[in-house]
């Protein structure tokens, strides 16, 4: 599919009204369209840049958005480049011919592919698809050798870096306001004091929502009958589910939780929260289960996380969260268990999670970083 022609004033490099024709252009690229909830936290990121310092055009791998963006005085153009999935041989082309024409002076993509067609197409900056993050370690393994591959034969930047999808909307995902809670599931659902346990995403193996079960399931079984009542509530589907609920059935406990299916009003159900859970490890920072983990902190819940992944890199043990052994329900429930029974212990780790979200994570502190390392890179490249 050839470029769409929203795509044509961008390729003659004239800006967009009130966008200055020398302002660099970046060029985003994004292996499907917005809308996931994950690449339209970019769109979100770049709307806080200031208006008229760069030019932005975002470039997606799949579907077709025949339109240009234009909102808080900034302009970001949007191309799709195929209609099939992934950086394919013809696609490679058409985006070659495309990264002569536009010429940016900087290009964002994960793909070592289109890292080598920028290296070809003579552009001078090129840089994974992501943002500085100097609250977390370097990767290890795959990532850091993808790193230092792109670094030593395409020549890209080494920064330490974290998908720009890590950027989370704190006006959106905040603390519950006033003492009660969201009202949300079944009629009843959540009575009077209720502590409710809560987690998000994809219900399959990987995500280990079984573990979270069996750990609710021990936490009511230990309760004396003058406890807090406890309330669980799982948003996501997938092929765990019906096995999580059924566990749920076989126990006497199904009305004591809520698994709704997917949602798309995450936002809403953290504030329904008392504790979230991440049961799995997650793989990369790139990762969904990444993004409910800040989501969370966002939202001033404490995190209990298997010491697993990129978790640790997150979650600051007794200070944000706690970290606990993967596949360990009884240690799972004991870690969720001390936010009931510690006075004030959830409300000082929420609180800690929400400040670091907004000093590191929140969209105005990541477009501020996002644009002193285009500042640093141009300027050396001037050099």
């Amino acid at each position: 599919m050839a470029i769409t022609n929203s795509a044509r004033p961008a390729a003659s490099r004239a800006a967009a009204p009130g966008i200055p024709a020398e302002a660099p252009l970046v060029l985003h690229l994004l292996d499907r369209l917005p809308g996931d909830g994950r690449d339209d936290s970019l769109f979100k990121l770049l709307r806080m840049m200031p208006a008229g310092r760069y030019r932005h055009v975002v470039l997606t791998l799949q579907g077709d958005l025949d339109c240009e963006l234009r909102r808080n005085g900034a302009a970001v153009q949007v191309m799709s480049l195929s209609r099939g999935s992934g950086l394919g041989w013809s696609a490679s082309l058409r985006l070659y011919r495309l990264l002569r024409r536009l010429r940016p002076d900087l290009v964002h993509s994960r793909s070592v592919r289109a890292q080598l067609l920028a290296a070809l197409a003579g552009i001078r900056i090129r840089l994974p698809n992501a943002q500085p993050a100097d609250s977390l370690p370097p990767r290890q393994g795959w990532g850091a050798s993808l790193g230092r591959w792109l670094g030593e034969v395409l020549g890209a930047c080494q920064v330490r870096i974290h998908p720009a999808h890590g950027a989370i909307d704190s006006t959106q995902f905040h603390p519950r306001l006033g003492l009660a809670p969201a009202t949300v599931g079944p009629p009843d659902f959540l009575c009077e004091h209720a502590f409710v346990v809560g987690a998000a995403g994809p219900m399959d193996s990987e995500q280990d929502h079984v573990s979270l079960v069996r750990a609710f399931q021990l936490m009511v079984t230990e309760q004396d009958r003058n406890d807090t009542p406890l309330r669980l509530i799982i948003a996501g589907d997938g092929p765990c589910r019906d096995m999580c609920k059924a566990m749920l059935c076989a126990a006497g406990m199904a009305h004591l939780a809520w698994l709704p299916g997917a949602r798309d009003d995450t936002a809403r159900l953290m504030r329904s929260m008392d504790v979230f859970v991440a049961p799995a490890p997650a793989p990369a920072p790139a990762c969904g289960a990444n993004l409910r983990i800040l989501e969370a902190m966002a939202s001033g819940l404490p995190v209990v996380a298997v010491m697993a992944g990129a978790n640790p890199q997150l979650v600051q043990a007794s200070w944000t969260g706690t970290l606990v052994p993967p596949g360990q329900p009884e240690l799972l429930a004991d870690a969720i268990a001390d936010y009931y029974r510690i006075p004030g212990l959830a409300r000082r780790h929420g609180q800690r999670g929400r400040r670091l979200v907004l000093t590191h994570h929140s969209l105005a502190a990541v477009a501020d970083r996002y644009l002193t390392l285009y500042d640093t890179l141009l300027a050396r490249a001037a050099r």
